[in-house]
């Protein structure tokens, strides 16, 4: 809270040409303040305009205030001091800096005054040579978005989901680039949602690979699912769920974006924000499919395991019958009686072996001919 306290004195409200309100933090007065920033730019007209690659956020803004445009700040994990003065540059609320700053927020889309604060998850999808019980499948990072009426601020945590080549992407499309931020709010949430679609496709692949081994397991001539370990389900059902979280929260959003008519988009941009939505509804689609897919895989695994146990317990009870027989006959004749049946006859030793196999063979074809043995 301090922090925000911080903030709202740093603000000391300067005009637009409009009339609305800048701030007159001076980002020059603070060194720290422009490290954390990946690239500057201005735009007009859909195309950078030509400026030293030194930019920092102020001399931007005082650009954009002298000749029109926009301006484009990318920033990667910022300290607080590092955002503190672009925040109060911009006149960013004290709550929403404190999200960029700290990370780990749900995606939503919050309004501010004349800013629009947008949270993106990307998903990265980590190869793997096999999948483990320990293997990481996705590693999650953030992008936070600025949006206001003259420029576009970037926040990104992690160590993927690098915008500079989508940055360079969008420059060759200046027609696309002149209708302002929101055309670059557009193409970040595409990004983001195409990043998902590929995630989802490589996730599909382990998940067949997994319910192939699961249900191809009794083929292999063992009889049991011992070979699968349940661990590697588990582990995926942990991806799916972080992949999940990233996903199911974004879709609101961008309907709000594409269906709600807003000040800071553009009305030609919003209509692109409906094919970002569908994108994004079909990846939920996939994700939840995903989720019920692995319940349905690990639920034939344990049933394979208590079949697998089953098959053991009826063996180990088979092979019990069969032993109980000469047991039992040889328990009779070690009591040492003197009077016992065909004691003393010559041909009564061959007649108690022959007596036992013959039990034994007969236990044993009748519980294999069951399925037993």
């Amino acid at each position: 809270m301090s922090m925000i306290r911080d903030l709202r004195a740093a603000v000391r409200p300067s005009l637009r040409k409009d009339g609305s309100a800048y701030s007159s933090y001076d980002t020059t007065r603070d060194p720290t303040a422009a490290s954390a920033v990946v690239d500057c730019a201005v735009y007009r007209d859909g195309r950078r305009a030509a400026c030293d690659d030194t930019l920092t956020p102020h001399e931007a803004m005082l650009q954009v205030r002298r000749e029109g445009g926009f301006a484009w700040i990318g920033l990667h994990e910022p300290t607080e001091a590092e955002f503190s003065g672009i925040a109060a540059e911009f006149g960013l609320h004290p709550l929403a800096v404190e999200d960029a700053v700290h990370a780990h927020q749900r995606p939503k889309l919050e309004r501010y005054d004349d800013t629009l604060f947008t949270v993106f998850k990307t998903i990265h999808y980590v190869e793997h040579a096999e999948l483990t019980a320990t293997s990481e499948i996705v590693e999650t990072g953030e992008v936070m978005c600025f949006t206001g009426r003259d420029f576009f601020i970037t926040v990104r945590h992690g160590g993927h989901g690098s915008l500079r080549a989508l940055r360079r992407r969008l420059q060759e499309e200046p027609e696309l680039l002149a209708k302002g931020p929101s055309a670059v709010l557009h193409t970040i949430a595409d990004h983001v949602v195409d990043g998902y679609l590929a995630v989802a496709d490589a996730m599909q692949d382990d998940i067949d690979e997994v319910e192939t081994e699961v249900f191809s397991a009794p083929s292999k001539g063992k009889g049991s699912a011992r070979g699968v370990d349940a661990g590697r389900i588990y582990q995926l059902k942990r991806e799916v769920l972080e992949f999940k979280r990233a996903v199911s929260p974004l879709l609101r959003p961008m309907l709000l974006l594409s269906e709600r008519p807003m000040r800071l988009v553009d009305p030609d941009i919003q209509k692109y924000f409906r094919d970002v939505a569908d994108h994004l509804a079909r990846v939920q689609e996939q994700v939840v499919g995903f989720d019920e897919l692995l319940n349905s895989i690990l639920q034939a695994n344990l049933a394979q395991a208590a079949v697998a146990q089953n098959e053991d317990m009826r063996k180990i009870t088979s092979w019990a019958a069969i032993i109980a027989v000469p047991t039992a006959v040889c328990g009779v004749y070690g009591m040492n009686f003197d009077h016992m049946p065909e004691l003393h006859w010559r041909f009564g030793y061959p007649m108690v072996l022959g007596l036992i196999a013959g039990a034994c063979w007969t236990i044993h074809r009748t519980l294999k001919r069951n399925g037993w043995l």
